[in-house]
């Protein structure tokens, strides 16, 4: 299927299509259109985060991102965290969150909009940002997901002694591959 968005991807433009090519249509092909000329959108599109759509723009039933995992049923608990993250992410934009030293998922949020704002500096289109920011989505599902299932066995994951191959990662490497069986 063809998805349309506006241009200049950011966080939940960004996270929403990652959510989609990796989770509801493998074949997903992206466009996008210029702030204030959605309507010039391609009828065979299928519109992603813009005014007036099913799977609109971040409001108060949430991201675009939550509205995907709600329309889809998509329950995985690691999703859900990267769900959380990224509406702490578009709070610390638009509303003035500042997440406080506990919240682990509010300090990710922070770091994953520089990572995003970063993105809008190297590449110089929005399907180039999305192509090479999956990989950042990617890494941080394999970590939501592995902790997630550590958790759920009852298994404390190491220390990280700060050094070489960890004990941490070789640990979680061996959850997510025992749960790939």
């Amino acid at each position: 299927m063809k998805w349309v968005t506006r241009d200049y991807v950011h966080l939940d433009r960004v996270a929403s299509p990652w959510l989609i090519k990796r989770f509801v249509d493998s074949d997903a092909i992206f466009m996008f259109v210029p702030w204030g000329a959605e309507e010039a959108r391609p009828a065979d599109a299928i519109p992603l985060a813009l005014p007036g759509a099913e799977l609109g723009p971040h409001d108060a039933a949430g991201t675009t991102f939550q509205k995907i995992l709600a329309k889809y049923k998509l329950t995985d608990p690691a999703l859900q965290r990267i769900g959380a993250v990224v509406a702490k992410g578009v709070d610390y934009v638009l509303h003035g969150f500042r997440p406080n030293a506990d919240d682990t998922d509010g300090q990710i949020a922070v770091g994953l909009l520089g990572v995003a704002e970063g993105m809008l500096l190297l590449a110089t289109d929005d399907a180039r940002i999305l192509k090479t920011s999956f990989v950042v989505y990617d890494a941080l599902y394999a970590n939501f997901r592995a902790h997630h299932l550590a958790a759920a066995q009852g298994r404390a994951i190491p220390e990280h002694q700060g050094r070489g191959p960890t004990l941490p990662t070789e640990f979680l490497r061996q959850i997510l591959r025992d749960a790939a069986k």
